[in-house]
């Protein structure tokens, strides 16, 4: 048995549904850090990031309330791949200092579910994970979710996924893979039998059944 929670590293492409997966978690008792909502903290009027974010990309990309102008941002990131290199640049070590923070700090939870939407990506969250698990969809079913829920068209959401890992990359990694292609209630399932598992190596029983 582990004598610190255990760290599941949690990710999925865009659209695959992460988001309700770690809703579940934490309705389970779990703690949850997320590393897209660090980011927003971050970049929010007023965030850590807004300085350096405006020095190297300039006013075009702070919107009028401060923040950053995540679709002015998004136009430059994926018109250039070296632009996108700067941003994870000065984003990446914030979120992984704020991350860790918050990790070391969930001393109390059973065990800990760290969302990284770029998780293979940033290859050195594998070494700061016991265990990742992948939520997955056919990426036809990504489209459709992302367009529906978004408003982009089907070009810009291809676009962003051929940005990210390919779905075989994030199989590959995956300790336990949660199947999103199905209902809520499917997902809950799954997310309910992996609780039960990772409170199984902490030793802490569930407060659901």
């Amino acid at each position: 048995m582990l004598s610190r929670p255990l760290v599941v590293g949690l990710t999925g492409g865009i659209g695959s549904g992460k988001s309700a997966a770690a809703e579940r978690f934490a309705a389970l008792g779990a703690a949850i850090v997320d590393t897209d909502l660090i980011a927003h903290q971050l970049t929010a009027r007023g965030g850590d990031a807004i300085p350096a974010l405006q020095q190297a990309f300039g006013a075009q990309v702070i919107g009028a309330d401060g923040a950053l102008d995540r679709a002015a941002m998004r136009a430059l990131v994926f018109g250039d791949a070296s632009i996108r290199q700067r941003l994870e640049g000065i984003l990446h070590p914030m979120i992984r200092t704020r991350s860790d923070a918050a990790v070391a700090a969930a001393t109390t939870a059973p065990y800990v579910v760290l969302v990284v939407p770029l998780l293979v990506e940033s290859g050195s969250y594998r070494a700061r994970c016991d265990r990742i698990a992948v939520v997955d969809v056919p990426e036809s079913v990504q489209v459709e979710r992302v367009m529906q829920r978004s408003g982009l068209s089907r070009e810009q959401v291809e676009a962003i996924m051929a940005a990210q890992a390919s779905r075989a990359a994030r199989s590959a990694i995956a300790d336990d893979l949660i199947d999103n292609s199905g209902d809520i209630a499917a997902l809950h399932r799954q997310v309910d039998a992996l609780d039960r598992r990772y409170r199984a190596e902490t030793s802490i029983p569930a407060r659901l059944s």
